[in-house]
């Protein structure tokens, strides 16, 4: 989602990097350019103003401008400010007593329904016995939809077609209390816009159940109309906090960008895909990190831990210290990659690599990167370098590929030889360091 803005802020950050000394005037021109960048992004006009003003008045501090390094130190006050705008790294909910129940409005089309078995799925994995309740008794199939959903992930759910709100309310309250479960997830009504009838439905569901936390879901695509909602939502109802669903899609991100500032609401998660396990906690820190290009490494090592066993993250670790890596070695971290979930949307996680970030990469590029590698002999799985133009062209004719895509290979592989290179001495991508 962020591509567009994270590429024009990296562009702004070798601009401020790449000069030894700053003035007033170039951090003036490097706002110019961050303003026009977010309001781009659809960033709503209030928050780009609080944004820019905030950072100018840190940037042009005597101590900043005459530091040693004073480029690095203004996209650290960038990096600070953008982490505010984006609100507290809340990392999720926590559920600890007995019992709790979460509450999910919003309109229709926001995703509502499927984040509810996303919730759900991840308080289950957490040991946490998990009610689904289907409150959305005015949509077609909606009951059907989160039916499908809890059964899909072995959830239990309370759903009643024909019942009015207040009578399945009041049964899935005495069910979930009976049955001792740990969590409710509750599945509030939506409609196509908010009008006074679905407030007061929603209203009455809040005031039976009492739920711990009623959550806004919002359309992360829509931009500025995302934020009317959460305005409209909140002149009727307290919710506590927001969950942005579609932050896979490729508009702009203004919404993300916006919704603390507008709101004053923290945002618990992103929604990253349509599968139930396509939903992370949010943090600040490393999403602001994440667009300014420097990657979001806690969030990778989090995939990791969940997508390989202990053995096979040591293979990883032994693999990333050795004297001399090779093709094999390259093959099997790709490998990994495709374990971890959709590729491309990992490689803005890893910071320094930029290149691998813009090379589009997806399950049939890796497809086709492991064809071109199993089509070398073991000599130039092991030695690289001895690869030249007719050994490229065997290659690429036994795998079924061009020599343009066995040279981008080779290309990638350098890079991430540099990149182990830099774990191994434990240093930072060149324009990260002095920035923490």
């Amino acid at each position: 989602m962020f591509e567009n803005l994270s590429q024009r802020f990296q562009d702004i950050i070798k601009k401020l990097t790449g000069k030894g000394k700053l003035s007033v005037e170039d951090v003036d021109a490097a706002l110019k350019e961050v303003r026009i960048a977010l309001l781009a992004a659809d960033v709503h006009l209030s928050a780009v103003k609080a944004f820019s003003q905030n950072v100018r008045e840190k940037a042009v501090a005597r101590e900043i401008l005459e530091s040693l390094t004073p480029g690095q130190q203004v996209v650290k006050v960038v990096r600070d400010e953008l982490t505010e705008m984006l609100g507290p790294g809340t990392g999720g909910i926590t559920v600890s007593s007995y019992p709790n129940s979460l509450m999910l409005i919003g309109l229709q089309g926001s995703g509502k329904t499927t984040t509810c078995a996303k919730l759900a799925r991840i308080f289950k994995k957490k040991d946490k016995s998990v009610l689904l309740v289907g409150l959305d008794l005015k949509r077609p199939a909606a009951l059907d939809q989160l039916k499908y959903l809890a059964k899909q992930e072995g959830i239990p759910c309370f759903a009643e077609q024909g019942a009015s709100p207040q009578s399945t309310t009041q049964k899935a309250q005495e069910y979930f209390r009976a049955h001792h479960f740990d969590l409710a997830i509750l599945d509030t009504a939506g409609r196509l816009h908010t009008d006074q009838d679905l407030m007061a439905e929603v209203k009455d569901v809040q005031d039976t159940f009492r739920p711990t936390e009623s959550i806004l879901v919002l359309d992360a695509t829509t931009g500025h109309v995302a934020l009317s909602v959460a305005e409209e939502f909140r002149r009727w109802l307290d919710y506590d906090s927001i969950i942005l669903t579609k932050m896979d899609g490729d508009a702009r991100g203004g919404a993300a960008l916006s919704c603390r500032y507008v709101t004053a609401k923290p945002i618990r998660y992103v929604g990253i895909g349509e599968k139930t396990e396509d939903l992370e906690p949010f943090y600040a820190e490393r999403l602001a990190s994440r667009i300014l290009g420097m990657g979001d490494v806690l969030t990778l090592i989090e995939k990791a831990e969940e997508a390989f066993s202990l053995k096979q993250q040591e293979k990883v670790e032994q693999a990333l210290l050795k004297e001399k890596i090779n093709l094999s070695d390259f093959l099997e971290q790709m490998r990994g990659l495709g374990k971890m979930g959709d590729i491309s949307g990992l490689l803005p996680s890893i910071p320094g690599l930029p290149q691998l970030a813009g090379a589009k990469l997806d399950e049939n590029m890796l497809k086709r990167w492991e064809a071109i590698i199993l089509s070398m002999t073991l000599e130039e799985r092991l030695y690289p370098e001895i690869i030249n133009s007719s050994r490229k062209k065997r290659v690429s004719g036994g795998s079924g590929t061009s020599v343009q895509e066995v040279n981008i290979l080779l290309k990638r592989f350098e890079q991430f030889k540099l990149m182990s290179k830099q774990v191994k001495k434990g240093v930072l991508p060149k324009f990260m360091r002095n920035i923490n």
